[in-house]
């Protein structure tokens, strides 16, 4: 089978995320660790993702680990590259997501060279299914401007600009343009047209307008020969499509097949999102459910108080151990220990105890919170991911590849999940 999608996410449980979407299309899509050794992708492998923790690494750093991940995909035949980031284009005026997509560009046209023509790339961090829309270049949450939600107050990476043409050109030395709604809703040929236009006045990158599933199929349809897309999972929704139309991809293909896994289940829960709170809230009410403080936890003995916890707690009946917190209370943690001792706290926490929970028999688990997800993940050695049926939008259901003890997992960006997903994900999880 040849790889055909080659993609390269800003972390972890966005990367489910976008192999959620190629899989409901019907594009069998494995998601892996970090960038492989020498290891080919897996035989059966339509789409690979490659999945990175670099979204609020040093840019320098995000764009190394991401060349390097464009050079493996490429060694292994890859025709097309989408880099992932996040649906509510997570960043800052120092961010990366321009910064990488400056590089890929490079790397995939030669525009550095100076040895081949301009090229473009579309940018379009909409997800309608779970509420991201782009209007006019704006972003909106629901009926709200990004800037109007709480991702104004993220710990990490603070959003108070909707208008993602001045964000993304304020990393970016390259012009940005629109790809206005009124151009997506003419079709596929009006945003070629409209892309073509902008590339050829200097422009690197376009924002792309998508109110509706239906408008991020034309902008797939209209990508179809881009060598660079760059966006949320949702802009994936047409790609799979493009592969059809060439003959290069089966017509109805049933891709979520996993294998049955028997174990213990807990969940870890990292995040403080507003969904992420509901969630650990409304499980806490029907699960042994233990929270820790994120300023305790620069204390070993706090992690071992947890252990003994979950010692005695775990049955057949799951767990939940969570950090998240209000907002009050995470900006009162990273006071006491500065922003960045708090979340690496946390996400070192979360990581040993996930080790130990599966020392303890643990073999279904659920995390909330990309950067919990990518600490946990690494710290199990896991190489890669089977993407399974959905949960909940935008968060499917994942076996291990590579890890010492097969796991069902289902990792959770923090936004995203109904009220009750903690506790739904194990009725959905292999």
């Amino acid at each position: 089978m040849t790889l055909l999608l080659g993609c390269i996410a800003d972390d972890f449980t966005g990367a489910t995320d976008l192999c959620n979407t190629l899989v409901k299309e019907g594009m069998r899509t494995v998601q892996l660790i970090g960038v492989p050794d020498d290891a080919a992708p897996p035989a059966d492998a339509e789409a690979v993702t490659i999945a990175l923790k670099s979204r609020t690494t040093p840019a320098d750093q995000a764009v190394a680990q991401s060349l390097a991940a464009l050079a493996w995909l490429r060694r292994h035949g890859a025709e097309q590259i989408l880099f992932k980031y996040c649906s509510t284009f997570d960043s800052t005026e120092q961010g990366n997501i321009g910064s990488v997509a400056d590089a890929l560009l490079d790397a995939l046209t030669g525009d550095a060279a100076g040895d081949a023509p301009p090229s473009i790339a579309g940018a379009c961090p909409a997800f309608p299914e779970t509420g991201r829309t782009v209007f006019k270049g704006h972003l909106f949450v629901g009926d709200l401007l990004l800037s109007d939600t709480h991702m104004r107050h993220h710990p990490l990476t603070p959003m108070t600009d909707s208008n993602l043409v001045r964000v993304l050109q304020a990393q970016t030395p390259n012009a940005v343009g629109l790809v206005a709604c009124d151009t997506v809703h003419r079709g596929a040929e009006a945003v070629r047209t409209r892309l073509d236009e902008l590339a050829r006045s200097g422009h690197r990158h376009a924002i792309l307008d998508a109110i509706r599933d239906e408008d991020l199929r034309v902008l797939g349809e209209a990508m179809a020969d881009r060598p660079l897309i760059t966006g949320g999972s949702g802009i994936a929704l047409g790609l799979p499509a493009n592969f059809r139309r060439r003959g290069r991809l089966a017509e109805a293909v049933d891709a979520t097949a996993l294998p049955a896994v028997a174990g213990k289940e807990a969940v870890l829960a990292g995040s403080c999102s507003a969904a992420t709170l509901g969630q650990v809230e409304h499980m806490a009410r029907r699960h042994p459910a233990l929270r820790l403080h994120p300023q305790e936890l620069a204390d070993a003995g706090a992690i071992e108080e947890a252990v003994a916890w979950a010692e005695k707690a775990l049955s057949t009946d799951p767990i939940l151990i969570y950090a998240s917190a209000p907002a009050e209370e995470v900006r009162a943690a990273q006071e006491a220990l500065g922003r960045a001792r708090a979340g690496e706290a946390v996400e070192r926490a979360m990581a040993e105890l996930a080790r130990r929970l599966v020392e303890m028999g643990v073999r279904r688990l659920v995390v909330a919170g990309g950067e919990t997800s990518g600490a946990v993940v690494q710290a199990l050695g896991i190489e890669g991911l089977r993407i399974g049926p959905q949960i909940d939008p935008g968060v499917p259901a994942c076996t291990t590849i590579g890890a010492e003890e097969t796991l069902a997992l289902a990792l959770k960006s923090g936004n995203f999940g109904g009220t009750d997903f903690l506790t739904r994900a194990f009725e959905v999880m292999p």
